[in-house]
Parts: C-alpha cells; sequence; structure tokens
C-alpha cells in the first residue's frame, strides 16, 4: 500500500516550523530529509525514522518496523501529532545521520 498524499502533507505541515526537511517521492512512497540528509522514510502511512542512537534514547520504548519488504528495521514514530517532540527528534538525530553518499557518472562508452 503507497502513503497517501494527505499524509506527506499532514506531516510537513506538522515539520512547518522546521527549516531544512524536504520530502522526495519514491516508488509511492516517501523519503524524508533534514537538511540534505536521509532521516525517514513515510511508508504505508507511517514515519520511521533512521533507528541512530538519538532516536533511540528519545523513544526508547519505540517499535522496529522495516518500511518495505526486505528492508532494515527502523523507528516508528508514533508521536506525529506533536510538533515540538518532531523538531526536537530531528533536531537531535541530524549530526548521526550519515552524509549522503555521491552518485558516480555514468562513463561514456
Amino acid at each position: 500500500m503507497a502513503s497517501s498524499k494527505e499524509y506527506l502533507s499532514f506531516l510537513m505541515e506538522q515539520f512547518s516550523d522546521l527549516e531544512g526537511i524536504t520530502a522526495r517521492a519514491m516508488m509511492g512512497e516517501y523519503i524524508l530529509y533534514y537538511h540534505g540528509k536521509i532521516a525517514a522514510y513515510v511508508c504505508d502511512d507511517r514515519l520511521l525514522v533512521k533507528p541512530v542512537p538519538a532516536a533511540k534514547a528519545m523513544m526508547p520504548e519505540g517499535k522496529y518496523e522495516p518500511p518495505y519488504d526486505g528492508a532494515k528495521d527502523m523507528l516508528l514514530v508514533e508521536q506525529v501529532d506533536d510538533r515540538e517532540f518532531l523538531a526536537a527528534l530531528f533536531k537531535a538525530m541530524y549530526l548521526e545521520l550519515p552524509e549522503q553518499k555521491k552518485r558516480k557518472k555514468k562513463e561514456d562508452a
């Protein structure tokens, strides 16, 4: 089941006080970036964040779920109605998020 555009709009509104959040569609789901780093996936109308130490500390009872079949487990964020929590979570996670890998350019044959 793909995520709805309405759910993504709801989440983006929840993040509206936090600068640097962008979303990119990917096969019916969405990737959320925070200042250019992948921070979360929106899959099946669920917000799943990378399980970095800061996220684990802020959600010690959090559930781990894969965003899609065959993927590594991520932390399910259930407090999507709490704007302050979401902003604090992404700010705390930022330094622990991996840098984006640069894509290799295809060489002309």
